[in-house]
């Protein structure tokens, strides 16, 4: 493994998640670690909320530059779920309170319509996986208890770290 700058940069922001679903499936996004070459953690589309955004807004935009799909924000469900995370890599750490939604919609075929350079260089692939056959690494891990959201009050998954490098090394 590489040396581990044991002096990471501490990121903290507010983001928000997409959890897509067509029919039996979920969408994932294979993501990298750079600085540990071979490494893979799948995720739902998301990310940083930018100023005067909502979280619901943000999410919408999200989901547009990381798979292509536009979507009027209102056709979002929820939120379903809130939590705060800590992800460790190996160059930073990103501590986010994200808020999830959920989108029900017909399969279609990914691409990266807007991502940044850095955002390029980590995403290897995007994935429809079964929701009974999802990947050993995938944030969050508590997914099927989101695509299951039936309503009501978000869930509240409290503060987790999901890391290639953990917070603590």
């Amino acid at each position: 493994m590489p040396a581990i700058p044991t002096d990471r940069p501490v990121k903290r922001r507010r983001g928000a998640r997409v959890v897509v679903v067509a029919d039996d499936a979920v969408l994932l996004q294979g993501d990298t670690d750079p600085g540990l070459p071979g490494s893979r953690f799948w995720q739902v589309p998301g990310g940083g909320i930018d100023a005067g955004e909502s979280t619901r807004e943000a999410a919408a935009r999200e989901l547009h530059e990381e798979t292509g799909l536009r979507i009027d924000p209102a056709d979002l469900v929820g939120p379903v779920a809130t939590r705060v995370v800590s992800h460790g890599y190996s160059d930073r750490i990103l501590i986010q309170a994200e808020t999830f939604y959920l989108l029900r919609t017909a399969r279609f075929e990914p691409v990266n319509a807007a991502l940044t350079e850095a955002e390029a260089r980590r995403r290897v692939a995007s994935v429809w996986f079964p929701i009974d056959d999802l990947p050993d690494d995938v944030w969050p891990s508590d997914l099927p208890a989101l695509v299951a959201w039936g309503g009501g009050d978000p869930l509240d998954l409290g503060e987790v770290e999901e890391s290639t490098v953990p917070v603590d090394h």
